[in-house]
């Protein structure tokens, strides 16, 4: 087997690697995808736009890195910054995303309120849904959140995708470079719509207790583990 292809192999396993351990390649998309009420179909596509985001914005620095001969070492700095601006970023997108759930579950509780009338005492149940709320609030909810995702997945580097294009790069084969991107960032991008297809359904099979109106803020939470997972943990 050539160099070549042992290169295109590498960077295949790599890619599917990179995405099997990191779970905030899928978690995050099946955790909001169950909170908001996407079908399997929205919640792939907004996938898939998030990540091409994510594998485009490594390939990006990656070309420019080359094209000005930066070391390796150079390059990798830059991607472990966007990582660490990439980490801190989901996990307040969580913590908000949690808070605004838990506000949103307050104005859903229903209880109940004493009156009297003419010496007549009764009692009627309410909750407060719509007090303070816009009449767009769902809609435009429905509207940031993708595009939030979007943007902290193109800040959210490829790490290992770095040292693969430098190989390449040093015996000076630009169409090899290529490949590399292209077969890195097609497993990337199969492996994450795999893996929320495989998670999204087997949710749905599960049966698990719902959540109810506490269905954001755990989905809130979660994205927020993900992100103090990259932010702390390293993964």
């Amino acid at each position: 087997m050539s160099d070549a292809w042992i290169l295109l192999a590498t960077a295949a396993s790599i890619a599917f690697l990179h995405t099997i351990l990191g779970p905030d390649h899928y978690i995050v998309f099946t955790a909001m995808g169950k909170a908001r009420s996407w079908s399997l179909a929205r919640t792939l596509k907004v996938t898939l736009v998030c990540g091409l985001g994510h594998v485009l914005g490594s390939i990006v620095i990656g070309t420019v890195g080359i094209a000005f001969g930066a070391q390796l070492a150079s390059v990798v700095e830059i991607e472990g910054v966007r990582g660490n601006l990439a980490g801190y970023a989901l996990l307040a997108f969580g913590l908000m995303y949690l808070a605004w759930g838990l506000k949103k579950a307050g104005r859903g509780y229903r209880h109940s309120h004493l009156h009297v009338h003419e010496g007549v005492v009764h009692d009627h149940e309410h909750d407060h849904r719509a007090d303070h709320a816009h009449v767009h609030e769902e809609g435009t909810k429905n509207a940031i959140t993708p595009w939030a995702m979007f943007v902290i997945f193109v800040l959210g580097p490829c790490e290992a995708l770095i040292p693969l294009f430098m190989y390449p790069a040093a015996q000076q084969s630009a169409g090899l470079v290529a490949a590399v991107a292209i077969v890195f960032g097609v497993v990337t991008l199969l492996t994450m719509t795999a893996c929320v297809a495989a998670t999204t359904i087997g949710l749905e099979r599960l049966r698990l207790p719902s959540t109810g109106r506490y269905a954001h803020a755990v989905a809130g939470a979660s994205v927020a583990v993900c992100g103090a997972a990259i932010s702390f943990v390293g993964l």
